[in-house]
This record gives C-alpha cells, structure tokens and sequence, in this order.
C-alpha cells in the first residue's frame, strides 16, 4: 500500500465553512490520487489510479443538475 506521509490534503473551494464535513484530496502522491474524510483524517484513505481519478471528475462534471 501507497505511504501517504507526504501527500498534500486539500479541500474543494465550494466546501465553504460547514464545520469540516467535507472529503479532502491529495494529488502529489507518485502514481495515485488519494481520498479521505476530513473528520478523521487517521482513518483510512481510497486511492485511486490517475486515470481513474480523471474518468470520475469528468463524470461528475458532465452531470446536469439543473432539473433536479
């Protein structure tokens, strides 16, 4: 498994001041984009291939939310 000593956690611009309710991204881990709940930020952390980090946020991007 992936060290994550030194990965570089960040939040999303939009999260705004909710308390900390938020998922947290690191991605200057080699080879990986990382994922963990900024409640418990010991706890564990997905990991997921570059590639597949890209696929997803494409995804998320191409979702219209404006019907719902």
């Amino acid at each position: 498994m992936t060290d994550l000593t030194g990965a570089v956690w960040r939040k999303s611009t939009r999260s705004g001041d909710n308390g900390g309710d938020c998922v947290e991204v690191a991605t200057n881990v080699p080879d990986l984009v990382a994922v963990r709940d900024s409640k418990h930020i010991d706890g564990p952390a997905l990991r997921f291939e570059h590639r597949s980090w890209l696929t997803f946020i494409a995804a998320v991007n191409s979702v219209d939310l404006s019907d719902k």
